[in-house]
């Protein structure tokens, strides 16, 4: 490329990076690293940076790519590399940024989820259950709001928050359930999956659904053992409850290889889940004296909840006489309701590094329809969407930069420009709850997404960033600290590449090193 055009790619966003800058002043004393005042980059570190850029973006190997890049200091202003920066790409979980920085705005560090446990009052209005009973008559009713924290990731095992209400329940005496265990209420109105999701995805656990009632972010995962010996049965295992899902087998225990074959595969395993039952059925192969385990994404999130406290319940002592799954319940409002008891969730300050750190998909998808529920009064990913949209105008995104269908980055109909991308992350920057976004995010060769990433660079344990991945979409943006204390903030996304993807990471990577060994005189530092 000639030199005048690369000059211009450095410089095309400066207005954009100025503005920016007139938010510098609000930043938390305690990470303010750098001095206000403008440093000064000089012409050669950022033409040099520049060459080093455009030297991998423009190989011949992503002449069919589309990068997008935005790379600015907040503080002073300075654009050290735009390329394509006003251009809208998919961000895949890129999107988690956004989700993730309009919880904190719009719902506070503090919010909790409760889900409310209740009985039906009778026909008369008499109560169907007195304290030091031991029978509650009718069903136990819990109105759930989306609590996405019953989850082996949060709680180490799912059924403890479980097993944690049904001591509760017995605690106030409840030895027999007469009735069934019914959900009420609809927080989350409408279809469980994204605008947008591939069908092909939909049994695999980043693409479950979500609901008012969810148990383990929505899958389970299966165990299959093969028998002692070929042609034995073979057992299966569901976890972390084990009632759900009910499941078939159609599996083969078959001979182990020869013992020259090492390693070897313990099996092969496929599913195929029945909509209208929950129904799994499992067939393949699992070599004799072993097991192969396949995660599977719940159809039905809030039949997997009641299933799962169900199981809770019975292993506490507290029978429920229905069966499960029963007879369609009759639907109860809040008014014909006796509360029990209500359990409130970890909140949001304990819920982002659940989110971020390992790209939770179900966490984001909840945030995005709590955001509507809380503030348009329907959690449905519509109302979420309007939430999202006018939080990112009023922080300065201009509405050519953004096209908003879900929360997590599933969805092939949502886009973000890397400009809009860096506007949300400069707003966290000086936002009250800031050290709380900041640790949330993945840090380089340290943990999260990018725990093997940049390792043995300046950038480990440096940049923290939040990665992106869907089919021909990488993305990575957050920030990094330069070599003299500077934070930077970039956002760097790839679509539409046919080289492998680690090619593309490899891009990302450099481009965080080199970040971080930067200097604002000098440019890049040279590292032994």
């Amino acid at each position: 490329m000639p030199r005048t055009k690369r000059s211009t790619a450095v410089h095309q966003y400066s207005v954009a990076a100025l503005l920016i800058a007139a938010l510098a002043g609000c930043a938390p004393a305690s990470l303010q690293t750098a001095p206000t005042t403008s440093p000064v980059y000089s012409s050669e570190a950022r033409a040099d940076f520049a060459r080093m850029v455009d030297s991998m973006v423009l190989a011949p190997k992503f002449r069919n790519a589309h990068w997008g890049i935005l790379i600015v200091d907040p503080v002073s202003g300075d654009t050290l590399y735009s390329r394509n920066a006003g251009k809208l790409f998919m961000p895949a979980s890129n999107m988690k940024l956004v989700t993730g920085a309009v919880a904190l705005e719009e719902l506070g560090a503090d919010y909790r989820y409760s889900t409310l446990f209740a009985t039906p009052r009778g026909a008369q209005g008499e109560r169907r259950f007195m304290p030091g009973d031991s029978v509650l008559a009718g069903d136990l009713v819990i109105v759930g709001s989306g609590n996405p924290t019953t989850s082996d990731q949060m709680r180490g095992n799912a059924m403890l928050p479980l097993l944690a209400i049904a001591d509760s329940l017995a605690a106030r005496g409840i030895r027999r359930i007469e009735g069934r265990l019914v959900s009420a209420g609809d927080a989350f109105p409408g279809s469980a999956l994204g605008f947008g999701w591939s069908f092909d995805d939909l049994d695999y656990p980043y693409s479950a659904g979500v609901d008012e009632l969810m148990f383990n972010e929505s899958f389970s995962t299966i165990t299959v053992r093969g028998g002692a010996m070929a042609g034995d049965s073979a057992s299966a295992r569901t976890g972390p409850a084990l009632t759900w899902p009910p499941l078939t087998l159609d599996v083969q225990t078959i001979a182990p290889p020869p013992d020259s074959v090492r390693p070897y595969r313990s099996g092969r395993l496929t599913i195929l889940q029945d909509s209208a039952t929950g129904l799994v059925r499992v067939s393949g192969t699992v070599v004799a004296g072993d097991s192969v385990s396949i995660s599977v994404a719940h159809r039905d999130p809030t039949a997997a909840y009641l299933a799962a406290l169900r199981e809770a319940l019975v292993m506490r002592g507290i029978a429920v006489a229905q069966p499960f799954p029963a007879a369609p319940p009759p639907v109860y409002e809040l008014a014909m309701l006796d509360t029990l008891m209500v359990v409130m969730s970890p909140p949001l300050r304990e819920i982002m590094p659940a989110l971020q750190k390992p790209s939770q998909n179900q966490i984001a998808e909840v945030l995005f329809r709590t955001l509507g529920l809380e503030k348009k009064l329907v959690g449905s990913p519509d109302s979420g969407r309007r939430v999202v949209e006018e939080q990112m105008r009023e922080w300065g995104v201009d509405t050519t930069g953004f096209v908003i269908r879900d929360g997590s980055g599933l969805s092939r109909h949502d886009y973000l420009s890397p400009e809009a991308i860096v506007r949300v992350l400069n707003a966290m920057r000086v936002h009250p709850s800031f050290q709380l976004y900041y640790d949330a995010l993945p840090i380089a060769g340290v943990d999260g997404t990018i725990r093997t990433r940049m390792r043995d660079t300046p950038a480990q344990a440096n940049l923290r960033a939040k990665t992106g991945f869907i089919d021909r979409s990488r993305a990575l943006s957050g920030y990094v600290t330069t070599a003299d204390g500077r934070m930077l903030i970039f956002a760097t996304v790839c679509n539409n590449w046919t080289v492998t993807t680690r090619e593309v990471e490899e891009v990302q990577d450099q481009i965080g090193a080199a970040l971080a060994s930067f200097r604002a005189g000098s440019g890049i530092a040279q590292t032994q």
